[in-house]
């Protein structure tokens, strides 16, 4: 085998390999974002403000849908090596694109993680642009011999065919999951959770460590430096009467510790009295209503869940909890058009949407622990509930 036999295998390993690697990197990360494209669509209206094109929000779920089918056609494509030139100028614009985004993302500190993977592995802003560029170099690979890609097979019926099948694939996952819940639910308020547990750093774990500066200066030549927290104990400056300690020291985060996987979740009645800890630790099954947008919320199930609530709280005594980041003037509206039975509470618009994809949307809790979770849209009946969960409670 000749030296110029030998590069041309090269070559073709490296190519084989870039297709391999890129066609399935890019199948994985659209499923994933396709299986929640609602969390996907909030990670976009980040973007969206960061641009000032907040108007496109309320098509950013249409938007991450699309854009997920078009990361999950073109892998398969890749993969299937059918038509390689469209399809590498589509990867290469993509993946501009997207380097484009974790830049100026990690550069300028505006959107904390690139929802490249949905919230099943969260990466970095720097992360994210580092495996972007890595993404472009295998993909520059495939564009500049995107001539010698060869299709599995050359019937152009068969090609259509595959194309269609990718196209009709990808887009009915994501609306499927978007009409109803994620097939995996990647967040901690997931079924089998104890959300108590979840909301405590556990003892013993790590803290954040953190790094302070202090700024010193010489009495006699004025001269200033800046020395670390470290430094300053380990030299013992502090006894050095030629120095003193100016302004106020600094502090810099090195080291990230334990977070507590629910962090941000504070539920409290219209006068901001914490009712938290009563809520989640609820002993005994607990109905709660997410509904963080009222304005948004279907009427209709939102008539359902409420004459769901109704039946539960008189026939078996179960708490029925509405939760909303509306105003409290939105709630008396609806209250005066609708009769509510369920207690309302309010909390902050993250942790809801957050909670489960759907508004409005039910959850089952019993001492802390997410029984079960519904969309709307799947709600069994009342009978059904009761049969399964509330009827041992007589």
């Amino acid at each position: 085998m000749n030296a110029t036999t030998v590069k041309q295998h090269k070559s073709s390993l490296l190519l084989i390999f870039s297709r391999l690697f890129v066609g399935f990197l890019f199948v994985f990360s659209g499923l994933i974002k396709a299986n929640d494209p609602i969390g996907f669509s909030y990670k976009l209206q980040e973007y969206f403000e960061v641009f000032h094109v907040a108007f496109l929000n309320n098509y950013a779920v249409a938007f991450a849908i699309v854009l997920c089918s078009l990361e999950i056609v073109l892998g398969i494509l890749l993969l299937f090596g059918l038509y390689s030139k469209k399809v590498a100028l589509g990867l290469l614009l993509l993946i501009v694109f997207f380097t484009f985004l974790t830049f100026y993302s990690a550069f300028f500190n505006v959107v904390t993680s690139c929802g490249c993977f949905g919230d099943a592995i969260k990466l970095t802003p720097w992360q994210s642009f580092s495996k972007d560029l890595i993404l472009l170099f295998f993909i520059l690979i495939i564009f500049l011999n995107r001539k010698k890609i060869q299709p599995l097979f050359s019937n152009e019926i068969s090609q259509a065919l595959t194309l269609s099948a990718a196209i009709v694939l990808s887009i009915g996952i994501g609306v499927y999951t978007y009409s109803f819940l994620p097939f995996i639910d990647f967040l901690p308020y997931k079924e089998g959770n104890n959300l108590p547990a979840l909301m405590h750093v556990p003892k013993g774990a790590p803290l954040d460590e953190y790094e302070i500066t202090y700024t010193l200066q010489n009495k006699t030549t004025q001269e200033t430096r800046s020395v670390t927290d470290k430094v300053y104990l380990q030299q013992e400056l502090w006894k050095d009467e030629n120095w003193e300690v100016i302004g106020e020291p600094t502090s810099r985060l090195i080291k990230e510790g334990y977070q507590a996987p629910i962090k941000d979740l504070s539920i409290t009645d219209a006068q901001g009295v914490d009712y938290t800890k009563e809520i989640i630790e609820n002993p005994y099954y607990n109905l709660i209503f997410v509904a963080y947008n009222l304005d948004q919320t279907n009427p209709k199930a939102l008539n359902k869940v409420n004459d769901l609530a109704k039946r539960a709280s008189e026939e078996y005594n179960v708490r029925a909890v509405l939760l909303t980041a509306s105003t409290a003037q939105d709630v008396s509206e609806l209250d005066h058009q609708t009769k509510l039975y369920a207690e309302t509470f309010f909390a902050d618009a993250v942790p809801l949407k957050s909670m489960v994809r759907a508004n409005p949307g039910i959850i089952l809790l019993k001492d802390g622990v997410v029984v079960k979770k519904w969309h709307y849209r799947t709600l069994p009946t009342f009978e059904t509930l009761a049969k399964r969960y509330f009827e041992h409670l007589e």
